[in-house]
């Protein structure tokens, strides 16, 4: 959440991409960044970058236009800006050259990865916690992985949407103070 607060503090703003359903996630993601998660606050900086949502293969090391991402990345990313990247395969081709796009323009990577692969097991020692195939594997030191450890791409999924809703209400609240609990 500091490098995303951080981010959207000093001006910067946050591209999320993801491909299928990781797709859909990242567009809810930029619309409650951009409009209001649970309260109103001003305006913050995100795009979802476009792609194929209703593909079922999207989300694998073999996507046709694997390029497609990265070359948004490259057009509206600048030094300081954060990409939001999920994969809940953490193979994503599309998701992986977008990480090495913003490595070029200076940017850090916030990625939300999973290792739904054809129902691999985790890996022992890939990315942070077990998750993250090629995509973890490219991440810097200065990036944050957020690691989900399932087979099943469905709750890979309901992970990284509750971890999103928790990033939004953790920016609200140090934007915003702590929200009180109402009776």
């Amino acid at each position: 959440m500091q490098a995303i607060l951080a981010c959207v503090t000093s001006g910067g703003k946050v591209l999320a991409c993801g491909a299928g359903v990781s797709g859909l996630l990242a567009a809810q993601f930029a619309a409650q960044f951009v409009g209001r998660f649970e309260r109103e606050r001003p305006e913050l900086g995100a795009i979802a970058l476009p792609g194929d949502t209703t593909d079922p293969a999207a989300d694998s090391a073999n996507a046709i236009d694997a390029d497609r991402f990265a070359r948004q990345v490259r057009a509206l990313g600048q030094a300081g800006d954060v990409l939001l990247a999920l994969s809940a395969s953490g193979q994503s081709a599309a998701v992986l050259a977008a990480v090495m796009a913003a490595h070029e323009r200076d940017m850090t990577v916030v990625a939300l990865l999973g290792n739904a692969s054809a129902g691999q097991p985790a890996s022992p020692g890939v990315g942070s916690s077990g998750t993250g195939g090629a995509i973890g594997r490219a991440l810097r030191e200065t990036d944050v992985q957020i690691g989900v450890s399932h087979e099943r791409a469905a709750r890979i999924h309901e992970v990284h949407l509750l971890a999103l809703h928790c990033l939004c209400d953790g920016v609200d609240a140090q934007l915003l103070g702590e929200q009180e609990a109402s009776t």
